[in-house]
């Protein structure tokens, strides 16, 4: 693997010119120039609706085509598997509604509390809709790790889906996707992954995961905002979701309501294909050079972040609560004496985007103690740097 250049990262990053430093990369990542470019094009190129007599329809149809492949590649599925949708949210409340229409009373359905709540509650209102029974899977939060014992008692032969997250987006946790898929599907249930916060920081694969739906943000990985849903197609063809009368029955066409986002489909194909890019060397096909790519990134954020946690560790009165042995690049933290929204704005009158919350993270923001005040969330993304770090920690001394 050839050496990560972060410079020749940051180079295609405008908003690092604004100077500020960014370690707001949970809620959503900074845009490179050719992202941009490919949305732009679309938007002021000749564009209507999907077809093949004219120019403007091909645009259309090679924009969603493409980002069908391209986020394809990305996370080890296949293009006929590739739900486009506003949001994970918004996606996940509509499978879950659609699921739901085969559940009745005597199924379970098992969530965790180191999910995001967009990975919780869609699950819990179609279950309490249909009178479905939920079970709940815990975490330690001395060690932030996900109870796999707790997983083993709690899936059982009523069981008709788990939901877990890929890696927890308040704490970086990242369970074991391949053993959660051996439980599930030794119970006959249906895994469903928030990969929303992995899928920017390593390498994905439903396929080799074991996982059934696989869902993900393309904002949190360079590109623009909207997400998809990767499914297995034998269980999507099995799904009837709520759909107008015209529309296509075609998977997975049959899941996308209304007119899709073209320009932000052309803007999501430039970012895996900038991604791909990131570690130039001798892979040649496109999923070849974002497994490369990926782990690339993955050594250089994590040396990152161990230098944020060692620098941490040294100021009086902070408490690490991301401990997992497995994590993403994201540290969660709280200071005796000072609110973390305090501190947030601290480092935001040094230029720095750290914010500060629970994030959505609803139940293990509850399970820590921490409530909706939260702590102070620091992750990191391709373009970070030693520079970033040093910056980060001099103004976090300051309050020590």
């Amino acid at each position: 693997m050839s050496e990560y250049d972060v410079a020749k990262v940051r180079a295609h990053f405008p908003a690092l010119e604004s100077g500020l430093t960014f370690f707001d990369g949970p809620g959503g990542s900074q845009t490179p120039d050719v992202v941009g470019e490919a949305v732009r094009a679309t938007l002021v190129g000749p564009l209507s609706n999907r077809g093949e007599l004219t120019s403007a329809q091909e645009n259309a149809e090679r924009a969603v085509l493409g980002s069908r492949e391209a986020l394809a590649e990305l996370l080890g599925a296949t293009a006929d598997g590739i739900v486009w949708g506003r949001s994970f949210t918004q996606l996940t409340m509509d499978l879950s509604r659609t699921m739901a229409k085969d559940w009745g009373p005597g199924d379970e359905v098992v969530v965790t509390r180191l999910d995001h709540d967009a990975n919780v509650r869609p699950w819990v209102l179609a279950a309490e809709a249909v009178g479905a029974t939920v079970r709940w899977v815990d975490f330690d939060p001395e060690t932030a790790e996900l109870s796999m014992d707790s997983l083993e008692g709690v899936i059982g032969a009523r069981t008709r889906l788990v939901a877990v997250t890929g890696a927890s987006n308040l704490l970086g946790t990242r369970p074991d996707l391949p053993a959660v898929a051996e439980r599930a599907h030794a119970a006959g249930a249906w895994l469903y992954v928030d990969a929303v916060h992995l899928t920017p920081h390593a390498s994905v694969s439903l396929a080799e995961s074991g996982v059934d739906f696989l869902g993900c943000s393309t904002y949190k990985f360079l590109g623009p905002h909207a997400a998809v849903v990767a499914g297995k197609e034998e269980l999507l063809e099995r799904l009837r979701p709520d759909k107008l009368a015209p529309a296509s029955d075609r998977v997975p066409e049959r899941f996308e309501l209304g007119t899709l986002p073209y320009e932000l489909m052309a803007g999501a194909i430039a970012a895996v294909e900038f991604l791909a890019d990131l570690a130039p060397g001798g892979a040649t096909t496109l999923r070849e050079r974002l497994e490369a790519s990926m782990a690339a990134v993955e050594a250089h954020e994590d040396r990152l972040r161990e230098r944020v946690e060692e620098g941490l560790r040294a100021l009086p009165g902070v408490t690490l609560h991301s401990r997992a042995a497995v994590r993403t690049p994201t540290v969660l933290a709280t200071f005796a004496g000072h609110d973390a929204e305090d501190v947030s704005r601290h480092l935001a009158a040094r230029g720095i985007n750290a914010p500060a919350g629970s994030f959505y993270a609803y139940e293990p923001a509850r399970r820590l103690g921490l409530g909706e005040e939260g702590g102070l969330r620091m992750g990191l993304a391709p373009y970070s740097d030693d520079s970033d770090v040093d910056r980060l920690l001099e103004a976090l001394a300051e309050l020590a």
